[in-house]
């Protein structure tokens, strides 16, 4: 199996690197990442600047670029054939419920879904066991050779940050939501000027038994599969009774 290795930590990130080292034990692993920190980046693409790569010693890809460049950069240019998989991770940090929509990681994915690949984004909720988040990938990653996913679907992959032998299992969630991130924090620079910066993120709102955050909470890895497909089906029967009553 030809496996695409991304993140949005860069390509230096510890996380990257553990899961490369197990990943390259059963599998053909061509490892192209961010060459900085894009963590939030979503699926945003470079179109002002030019792209441009830089291969370390190690063989990584370096890509001045966001997550999603550097799979679709990956994909399209730098593999001599299409990859069998794309995997994003492991991420430092949880991506959970809300938090999958400013996600690099799960952009990362989504990009591999979109140019036809499965796609698997996974995150660690911590910054220490990622062998635990890695083994669990691998086990996963030989299960879907049986059971592959929907054309329209990514998984996102959420780990807690404890030793593998304590972990409990797996469950399939769904994603739960959080209340509205702290207001924006302003401060002032050493010559006077305003300057911004994020809120931390808001405490968990839906986190009950079936969700993401409850798997989590009880050493559980969580597995949601996420659909493409952003449209509100439900929505459209409704909305279309009254918009063709406009006139215009």
């Amino acid at each position: 199996m030809r496996i695409l290795l991304s993140n949005d930590d860069g390509v230096h990130a510890q996380g990257i690197k553990v899961l490369f080292e197990h990943l390259t034990k059963e599998f053909d692993v061509t490892l192209v990442a961010p060459d900085r920190n894009c963590s939030g980046a979503s699926n945003s693409l470079t179109l002002v600047n030019p792209l441009r790569t830089h291969t370390l010693e190690n063989g990584f890809i370096a890509v001045n670029g966001t997550p999603t460049d550097s799979v679709h950069l990956g994909i399209s240019q730098l593999m001599d054939s299409h990859p069998d998989l794309v995997v994003a991770g492991i991420n430092h940090g949880a991506n959970l419920g809300d938090d999958t929509l400013y996600s690099g990681t799960v952009a990362a994915a989504t990009e591999g879904r979109h140019m036809g690949m499965p796609a698997i984004a996974v995150s660690l909720v911590g910054n220490e066991h990622f062998d635990t988040a890695a083994a669990v990938v691998v086990k996963l990653i030989t299960r879907l050779k049986d059971f592959p996913l929907p054309q329209d679907q990514i998984l996102n992959v959420n780990v807690p940050d404890i030793p593998l032998a304590e972990l409990k299992g797996i469950k399939v969630t769904r994603l739960g939501h959080r209340h509205q991130a702290e207001a924006m924090k302003k401060q002032q620079d050493p010559w006077g000027r305003n300057i911004y910066w994020y809120g931390q993120l808001g405490p968990e709102l839906d986190a009950g038994e079936g969700t993401d955050f409850h798997a989590i909470a009880n050493n559980y890895a969580s597995i949601t599969p996420l659909t493409v497909d952003m449209t509100a089906h439900k929505s459209i029967g409704t909305m279309a009774k009254w918009v063709n009553e406009l006139s215009l």
